[in-house]
């Protein structure tokens, strides 16, 4: 449960009166305002024209204080439903004056609340249900913010450690990446000059293709998950960079789940596109045919069992950014502001590109989760030419950085912690005061068939610039891909998610339509970076990143002594992320 925290917001920088109540769970973010603060604030967000972050953010509450000095302090609750993220700006006047702003998270937004009291010598307060923590973190002769500050780590505890100040940090990249983004940045036709690289170099650069074992033993399978419907099911060896239950040497029986070693509530399976069963592969009008290479090419997936585990996003340092695609044009794009949301940099607001510490001794899993804004629009089609082109939109512990676009695929978690993947639509957009995490990946690869609610190939598989699968610059679709899935199965809810080590978005939705997933969308491509995922173990007191595919491992950092530290959970990365948490 979290703590209730009360306030009656009078006006958008208004003096704010706080109580506290211990244990009743949040409301709905937007009813802790008052009507007409509500109504202004939803004003600003729906608006078109060049704005602030925190004008996108409708239902932030506001408190005030002004010391005897006469310096002011205003927090801003970013999202009261999410109680997790916080601005806090200090504002001095005269001879030295000097205006301050601090980006602030909870190490603890479960069991406490932050909020800003009035007096001589204002403080914060983050109360527990039975206990009451005060600090002024700008006061003394060495403040506290300006020591975490001074220190330049991404989280830098204060307040005894039950605050973060979040530090603006550069995020990890290789030099691939690098040097892609100074071509995108720097360079005419710079994005044309990368797409012929990935076209001439990395087009199935990352294709596995293990070798049958004949007669082998298969090990022993996790029933609750049952098997993908293959008319060929031989045991063939895998690249998986950690041990499966039943599965010796790394092989595995095609289609069949296994348990992950050591991490419960985790599994593992492996296939090739060409075993999926003619009854699924043989269905027309859905998919385009596999071709020759595809159909022998591994596909690795993980499933993670949502009744054990809690999901977030992060945002990485750098991507995915926040102004305009250069892919809509005409009607898709309005050149009169920043970007397509009003906005071109999230600023005072940090991102972090890494897990929250607080976080670190419950984290299950990560994988990179999606598009560059570079190429999150759409260049051609209907979708190019309406809401500015449907950039992709993506939320963070309620903090809306990209609004959320109708007719996408969407990955979302909601305050109660219920976690959904679905095509969103306008009447979706009632649930934005309650929800936590989101992030959009242009169109479905799998969904609901309307008639029987069985899931089927997306309506715009076939079609490359309708679904905006993106490939190399002769529009070839054939490439590593990552991609997510939901499955229900035993009553159980799973979240999956696919390593496609070469594949089109045909082979994708015929493989996750063999596995039985009620809705699946597109995340990444054209390098093992891009679709990295990992599960970890914990070994005394570190995280231990076990990799998907072993190649995987190169993009990790290490410690001088050679062991690893892991993407996304030691060091901040410039890419947005999923994570899985054990509850």
């Amino acid at each position: 449960m979290r703590p209730k925290t009360l306030v009656r917001t009078t006006a958008i920088a208004a003096l704010s009166t706080v109580t506290f109540q211990s244990a009743p769970a949040l409301a709905d973010a937007g009813s802790l305002l008052d009507p007409q603060t509500r109504a202004l604030q939803m004003q600003q967000y729906e608006e078109d024209r060049t704005k602030t972050i925190l004008e996108l953010q409708p239902f932030r509450t506001t408190q005030t204080a002004q010391g005897a000095d006469g310096t002011s302090y205003e927090l801003v609750t970013l999202n009261p439903g999410a109680n997790s993220w916080f601005l806090l700006t200090v504002s001095s006047e005269g001879f030295w004056s000097s205006t301050r702003k601090f980006h602030l998270e909870l190490a603890d937004p479960e069991r406490s609340n932050l909020t800003l009291v009035a007096g001589a010598e204002p403080e914060l307060v983050i109360a527990g249900e039975a206990t009451e923590f005060r600090c002024a973190p700008w006061s003394g002769r060495g403040p506290e913010l300006d020591d975490a500050q001074y220190r330049g780590l991404p989280f830098a505890p204060i307040c005894d450690e039950r605050l973060f100040l979040r530090n603006r940090v550069k995020g990890n990249s290789t030099n691939r990446e690098a040097v892609a983004d100074f071509l995108r940045d720097n360079v005419v036709f710079g994005e044309s000059l990368v797409n012929m690289i990935k076209g001439s170099f990395y087009e199935d650069a990352f294709m596995n293709s293990g070798p049958v074992i004949e007669g082998a033993d298969a090990g022993e399978t996790v029933k609750a998950l049952g098997k993908a419907q293959l008319d060929n099911a031989p045991v063939f060896r895998t690249s998986f960079n950690f041990d499966l239950d039943g599965a010796e040497g790394g092989r595995v029986e095609a289609g069949s789940w296994y348990a992950i070693s050591d991490i419960p509530g985790v599994y593992a399976s492996a296939m090739q596109p060409g075993m999926i069963s003619r009854d699924i592969l043989n269905r027309s009008g859905e998919t385009n045919g596999l071709d020759g290479v595809e159909r022998g090419a591994d596909v690795y997936l993980v499933a993670y069992d949502l009744e054990q585990f809690e999901l977030g996003y992060e945002l990485g340092t750098d991507h995915p950014r926040v102004d305009w695609s250069p892919r809509p044009s005409g009607a898709g794009r309005n050149y009169r502001i920043p970007g397509p949301d009003g906005i071109d940099d999230s600023a005072p607001l940090v991102r972090s590109g890494m897990l929250s510490p607080a976080k670190t001794e419950r984290v299950v899993g990560t994988f990179a989760s999606g598009f560059k804004r570079s190429h999150g629009a759409w260049r051609l089609t209907d979708k190019a030419y309406t809401n500015y082109g449907h950039h992709y939109g993506f939320i963070s512990e309620g903090v809306v950085f990209s609004k959320l676009q109708p007719d996408l695929a969407t990955i979302f978690v909601l305050d109660d912690g219920s976690i959904d993947m679905r095509t969103w639509t306008e009447a979706d957009n009632a649930l934005l005061p309650r929800i936590r995490y989101a992030r959009q990946n242009g169109v479905a690869v799998i969904e609901p068939d309307p008639a029987t609610g069985v899931g089927v190939p997306g309506s715009q598989i076939r079609s490359w610039m309708g679904g905006n699968w993106s490939g190399d610059a002769d529009a070839k679709l054939r490439t590593l891909r990552g991609g997510a899935c939901m499955k229900t199965a035993g009553g159980r809810q799973f979240l999956l998610y696919g390593y496609f080590s070469t594949a089109t978005p045909s082979a994708m939705a015929r493989t996750f339509q063999a596995y039985g997933c009620d809705y699946a969308m597109l995340l990444d491509m054209n390098s093992q970076e891009h679709t990295y995922a990992a599960v970890y173990t914990h070994e005394n007191g570190d995280v231990v990143p076990h990799h998907l595919v072993r190649g995987m491992a190169a993009i990790d950092s290490k410690r001088r002594d050679g062991t690893p530290i892991p993407r996304f959970v030691g060091f901040p990365d410039n890419r947005d992320f999923i994570y899985l948490l054990r509850k």
